[in-house]
This record gives C-alpha cells, structure tokens and sequence, in this order.
C-alpha cells in the first residue's frame, strides 16, 4: 500500500509565532490558499481513505483529499502534534528569552530537551509508528492520505530513515502541506520522498507563488510586556496612558509595538474590541503587527467572543486590517473568532 504523509497548512501559532503543540488553532487565509495548492495536486488521483489528527487545523487540512472524494475523516489522537507541555499557547519570543537552553535543545538536539509537561521525542515516534502501522494493516493495497503535523512528521521520517534522534537534524522540517510518500510491504515502512511542496510553488496558470515560509518555523518573534510595567515606553509607541488591557511588543529588550483592548466594551454581545495597535515606523512591514494582531484573537477567544472589533481609520489602516481577515461593518472593521465548521464528514475520535 501506498501512505501520503501530509503537514498541515498554516495555523494560527505558526503565524503569530506562539507555541501551538497540542492546543487547538484555527487554519490562516494563507492556510487555505495551501489547501487549495494541495487539492490541485492531488486532482484525479486516486485517495481511498484519508486519516489526521483531531486537531482543527489537520482537518481543515485534509478538506483537500476527503472533500473532492466525499471521504470521511478518520481521526486519531496518536497523530497529534508533540505536546510542549508549559510551553503550549505562549509566544516564541517569550520562550527564547526565558528558556533559552531549552528553546537550544528543542532546535537543534531534541534529545536533550525537557520541560515540565512536554512529550518525550521518542514517544511520539512511538505512537506515530505504531498508528501509521494500524492504518497500513487497515488499508492492505490502497492508498491513503495521512495528516499530522511538522514535529511529529520529522521523527517519524527520521525514525524510517534509520536517524537517532542525535541525529534529527539531518532531516529537514517540511514546510505547511508538506507531502511525504511512503510505502507498506506488509512488515515495514520505505520512505519514496520526503517533504515535497512543489505544490506550493506556482500559481495554476504557472505564475510564481511566493510562499513566505521560514526554514524551521520557529523564529523567536516578539515577547509581550503589560503596559503598566513600561508605561513611558507605552506612551511613546501609542500616544496615551496605558488603559484596560494594553501590552507592548518587546523584540528582545527593544519595544517596537503597542496593543490596546477594551474589555469592556460590548462585552455581553460577544465582540472583543481592539481599542489602537500600532508598530513604530523602523520595525514596520516585518510581521510585528499580525503578532499583536495575534495577542487580541487568542485573548478574546479565551473570554469567549466570537467577533473581534478594530475602528476604521485610513487606506494603510484598511489595507492591515483586510490582511488580517477584517470585512468593513458599519463604521468598523469586523473579523470573525469562530472556527468555520469543517467542510467534510468526521468519523469518531479513537
């Protein structure tokens, strides 16, 4: 049998550079624009089955096989991401501050890497292994797709490429909707290729598509400092007191944003405001303002809001807020918190 091996396109963590692990996160615009990529590679190709993680994002991903074909999804926890423990939901640039022998270990020697509640690299291979062997023995002479995510895809493929964890590095992380090509001869996986996103690479009329990817996924990013403990350095980026809910976005020690949040604010209709956000002119058009953008979508959807607010303001303001998902809505700017429902048939978790 023939087994794809699919990441899944670009989640909400990987753009706002926040550690997303085993946490739940919706698929980006430019997420389902990889989607789309990935539904056109494998146009007429014959899928019988299609299995992911139960996570929101690998099944949003797996639309691109199950959707076309009116598969049901077949999903399983043991396909999860690794679990980065006290790591889960907190921003890159936090952890590379705070944790930097840990965020060392976690780049480059993973064997070495421990934090409190994070999954052991060699568990993960284990229970990806012995999953993808329950789908090969499920499936003898079919074809199938599988969805999982980058970590958890990279110790699989080193595991079949005979690679210790020591040696990881050897094997590249693939890149969001990154496919790999296995194949079961009854007692073993052979790996044919290994994360090929030549999907990604033009447009269906043959333009260039230029993806903005990063070699690992895993640059730091900014940290996020409440206002009040920096409150001139507050003033100087937003041009008032610091008010409700504001933090500055620190790259390093050296603040280059500012993000402010009414609370209180229609509260009890379920929007979330975003009351000012900027970044200061030397560290604009650098993807500062989609992490502040990033900070208001996760601290709203944890209190329950189900749509972020941000006033209108001029052509840069729109041109921004259109970027982040934001449509015009009566005098402001609307972007809606919910995860869309999956556009394809689930089958039970297992």
């Amino acid at each position: 049998m023939k087994l794809y091996l699919i990441r899944h396109a670009e989640a909400d963590g990987n753009l706002y550079r926040v550690a997303q692990g085993q946490d739940d996160s919706s698929v980006t615009d430019r997420g389902l624009r990889q989607i789309a990529a990935l539904e056109r590679r494998f146009e007429g190709a014959a899928i019988d089955a299609a299995y992911s993680s139960d996570l929101y994002r690998t099944c949003r991903t797996a639309a691109a096989i199950c959707g076309p074909r009116d598969l049901p999804l077949h999903r399983r926890r043991a396909l999860r991401e690794i679990c980065v423990g006290a790591w889960e939901r907190r921003p890159w640039g936090e952890i590379y501050r705070e944790d930097p022998v840990q965020m060392r270990n976690f780049l480059q020697d993973l064997g070495r890497w421990h934090v409190p509640g994070g999954e052991a690299p060699e568990a993960v291979q284990a229970r990806m292994l012995a999953c993808l062997r329950d789908i090969a023995r499920e499936n003898p002479g079919k074809t199938v797709a599988v969805f999982s995510h980058g970590c958890a895809i990279r110790l699989t493929l080193a595991a079949l490429m005979g690679k210790t964890i020591a040696e990881l590095s050897q094997v590249p992380l693939g890149q969001n909707t990154a496919v790999s090509c296995l194949s079961w001869d009854g007692e073993g996986f052979r790996v044919i290729f290994a994360n090929d996103a030549s999907h990604l690479e033009t447009l269906p009329d043959g333009t260039p598509q230029r993806w903005r990817t990063v070699s690992n996924g895993l640059e730091a990013g900014l940290r996020y400092v409440p206002a009040e403990q920096a409150p001139a350095a507050y003033a100087a980026l937003m041009g008032t007191p610091p008010a409700g809910c504001a933090l500055i976005g620190c790259r390093e020690d050296e603040p280059v944003g500012a993000l402010w949040l009414d609370d209180a604010r229609d509260a009890g209709d379920r929007r979330g405001w975003i009351a000012g956000l900027t970044v200061a002119e030397p560290w604009r058009c650098r993807s500062y303002g989609t992490q502040l953008m990033g900070q208001a979508v996760q601290h709203y959807r944890d209190r329950g809001r189900e749509i972020l607010c941000a006033p209108d303001g001029g052509e840069a303001v729109r041109h921004f807020l259109r970027q982040q998902g934001f449509v015009p809505a009566e005098g402001r700017w609307e972007r809606d918190l919910r995860f869309p429902p999956l556009p394809i048939r689930l089958l039970e978790v297992q």
